[in-house]
């Protein structure tokens, strides 16, 4: 890439002024881009980062422009959530509808106070036991931040991430930064800095590259503004330990489960469809002993096969060798034993699919419980077909 730089302020600005053109958004995933035509990609260590280096990001977020970081979950597309014009240009580069809330990133208690205002009880407890982590919560926006990040909507989404580039990042911006993945829409989210450039080439200006992110799916998100908090988009930060922290019953939204789309979105990842490989998807959603699983995905690959499709299957390490014996690609998503590997690799298997000239992906199913409601909730929001019942 060549020295990493960061571009003048008027560079920024003039971007900004100016639309690009439907051309200049649209961004192939899979061409081979040259260097100078994608964003300054800058390495960083993920445990003890260079200061010195962030602050040439932080001075892209403080100029209103758009910065790529890693988080403990996924990369996120990050801009000055006070900077209206800056939000909207990441709607613009992810080609992101207005109404999809942003989560705003923090790293201190003065930050969630200069956005969010009424902040109940339960966060102050998020803060102080679960804060930095994986976990989101939404309540009443201030006056002050602008309708972009919040969707239009008078509630944000708020979080303190756990990573240390993300921490630094915002501390040396000096404002929460709105982001969210750093993917195009509907695609599978990014979980290492290549994913980034593949989808967004230049449409942003910066990328912090830490390597891959630890937990591979985004963050879990609860609705404190009500006296039951509600849970709008699972993930990392499990419902059982949201009621352990939290003191109360969680009430699962419709939405959470993946089988409905809301009407509002009230947080990232409840409306539209979401982490879709451009290769159709068929999730075989019928039972989730390891027998059951076998037999139902084994059938389901066999029916499309036998239609002539080229059928790739998505399988866990205990059952992958009973596929490959009857001739079918495969591809592990990890252990069934430890779905938090499933987790981390979710999206970069979905995003490797497309790749393997595969005309059908056919995925097994996991519990809807722990880790694996998130990792339920992606599949899916991201399949082309969910068969139920066989």
């Amino acid at each position: 890439m060549g020295q990493s730089r960061v571009r003048s302020a008027e560079n920024i600005r003039g971007r900004q002024q100016a639309e690009r053109s439907t051309k200049e958004h649209l961004i192939n995933p899979f061409s081979a881009l040259s260097a100078s035509f994608l964003a300054n990609v800058i390495k960083v260590d993920a445990v003890t980062p260079d200061t010195s280096e962030i602050e040439k990001a932080a001075a892209v977020i403080r100029d209103g422009g758009l910065v790529a970081f890693p988080t403990e979950t996924v990369y996120g597309l990050g801009a000055d959530s006070f900077n209206e014009e800056a939000c909207r240009a990441i709607y613009r580069a992810k080609k992101r509808p207005l109404d999809n809330p942003s989560i705003v990133h923090i790293c201190d208690r003065r930050q969630l106070e200069a956005v969010a205002t009424h902040i109940p009880e339960t966060a102050s407890r998020v803060e102080e036991k679960a804060w930095p982590g994986p976990l989101t919560i939404v309540v009443k926006k201030s006056k002050s931040l602008p309708s972009v990040p919040t969707g239009g909507l008078d509630s944000v989404a708020v979080r303190m991430p756990a990573h240390p580039v993300a921490l630094k990042l915002i501390e040396l911006s000096g404002t929460p930064i709105a982001a969210p993945s750093a993917n195009l829409s509907g695609r599978p989210s990014p979980t290492n800095p290549q994913h980034v450039t593949d989808d967004l080439g230049d449409a942003i200006d910066m990328v912090l590259d830490a390597g891959d992110t630890f937990f591979g799916v985004e963050s879990t998100i609860v609705d404190l503004r009500g006296k039951t908090p509600v849970l709008l988009r699972p993930g990392p930060f499990t419902v059982s330990e949201l009621q352990r922290l939290l003191g109360a019953k969680v009430r699962i939204s419709k939405a959470a489960k993946g089988w409905a789309e809301a009407e509002v979105a009230m947080a990232p990842g409840m409306k539209y469809r979401h982490y879709a490989p451009n290769t159709k998807l068929v999730l075989v959603d019928t039972g989730t002993d390891i027998s059951t699983v076998r037999h139902s995905t084994m059938f389901v690959a066999e029916r499309y096969k036998g239609a002539g499709e080229r059928v790739l299957v998505l399988s866990t390490d205990e059952i992958a060798s009973a596929y490959a014996r009857e001739g079918y690609d495969v591809l592990s998503l990890g252990a069934r034993g430890n779905l938090y590997t499933v987790a981390r690799n979710l999206y970069a298997r979905l995003r490797q699919v497309d790749a393997l000239g595969a005309t059908v992906v056919v995925s097994e199913s996991f519990e809807d419980r722990g880790i694996g409601l998130a990792i339920m909730n992606r599949l899916r929001k991201a399949a082309s077909v969910s068969i139920r019942s066989l």
